[in-house]
């Protein structure tokens, strides 16, 4: 399929066109396996014409990686305007400095956000954790899919991480290139001017008006759910007025249903994230933790009608200290996939219930302490 007929497809909104000319019949496709979704993203980068703009928290130079380099330095060489930001704490081994040197020589133009620096020590703490691919303003993919080894079958097996990502074009790609280029020339709590059209918009966890938009968004949905409350997370540490939005949720007869991971990267954030089990199981909030391998995802439904999926975790690091961005949607098609893709990987998933978690050790009561006192930090 040609470079026009793809941009046209985008332009209206009802046909979306990835990889090796798979089609999806709405404005949104889905992805929860990387290889479809490099693929994908190779196949864009590959038909640009004008801008390819990409951020990643963590760009490894691997085999995954390699690919997509590959095509941005051809597309730098080919006089496109070609933009990387990689987070330099994410990035920092697994983007080592002869390929950043590779990059430069071929024009891409490459930054790494908040590198260390003895006269701004604190500014260390906060990341760039975002993961976008922009292409011309036409197609976006976002979500929470690092580019690495580990979010592939081929290359890293069964065990590779459980991951979700969406692309979509139209009007949403233009927010999407606005707010990378915001954030590129030094502007990174701007936003978009609020649309009252259409079902979706993408709002970072930060703003000008609202220092912590994202949650005051989470916030309102859960406060107001009349059905259920599905979230998807690898971090579960929420702040006390969240943790207090689900419980009266609970309450008032909603089916708040948090999933996370069994398998994790980080076992303090698993501890801080048990460490509030006990609250939430005892109110009725359900929890389960999926089993398989890492779960990775970053998804929240609110009675099948609003939904929200993008590069946030559900703790304090995303909802407060990070750079994040996130797609917020009411489209039917996109909350029923979402919702599909909820329950399947709840079919393998262990629930914690109040029994079992009344009889843990004494060690894991350690490890609840541990994981309180450093929930702000992690």
């Amino acid at each position: 399929m040609n470079m026009k007929r793809h941009s046209e497809s985008i332009q209206r909104g009802s046909l979306l066109t990835t990889a090796v000319g798979e089609r999806c019949p709405t404005e949104f496709k889905l992805f929860t396996e990387g290889d479809e979704l490099y693929a994908a993203m190779a196949h864009s980068i590959r038909a640009a014409t004008h801008r390819v703009f990409l951020a990643s928290y963590i760009l490894a130079a691997d085999e995954v990686g390699t690919v997509l380099l590959n095509e941005l330095m051809r597309q730098s060489r080919r006089g496109l305007d070609v933009r990387v930001h990689v987070d330099a704490l994410g990035s920092r081994s697994s983007l080592p400095r002869h390929h950043r040197r590779l990059l430069r020589a071929a024009g891409v133009r490459l930054r790494r956000f908040h590198r260390w620096s003895w006269r701004q020590p604190m500014r260390y703490n906060r990341r760039d954790h975002r993961k976008l691919l922009v292409v011309d303003g036409q197609i976006a993919y976002l979500g929470g899919f690092n580019i690495h080894r580990e979010g592939s079958q081929r290359f890293y097996g069964p065990t590779r991480w459980r991951d979700s990502h969406v692309c979509f074009g139209g009007a949403l790609a233009v927010e999407a290139e606005a707010l990378f280029d915001a954030f590129w020339c030094g502007h990174p709590d701007w936003a978009p001017h609020a649309r009252n059209e259409g079902d979706s918009k993408i709002i970072p966890n930060t703003s000008r008006r609202c220092r912590i938009q994202l949650r005051c968004a989470i916030k309102d949905q859960l406060a107001t759910a009349a059905k259920s409350i599905w979230l998807v997370t690898p971090y579960f540490v929420p702040d006390r007025g969240l943790r207090k939005q689900l419980i009266l949720a609970a309450r008032r007869g909603v089916d708040v249903c948090i999933l996370t991971t069994e398998k994790t990267d980080s076992a303090p954030a698993q501890w801080a994230a048990r460490a509030f089990y006990g609250e939430l199981i005892e109110n009725g909030v359900r929890i389960f933790e999926y089993t398989p391998r890492f779960l990775h995802a970053k998804a929240l439904l609110v009675d099948d009608k609003w939904g929200s999926i993008g590069t946030a975790n559900f703790d304090y690091r995303s909802l407060f200290i990070n750079y994040e961005v996130t797609l917020i949607s009411r489209n039917g098609p996109l909350i029923n996939q979402l919702k599909k893709n909820f329950l399947n990987d709840l079919q393998d998933s262990a629930e914690i219930t109040g029994m079992v978690w009344k009889r843990r050790g004494f060690i894991h009561g350690i490890y609840d302490v541990f994981g309180r006192f450093l929930r702000k930090w992690l």
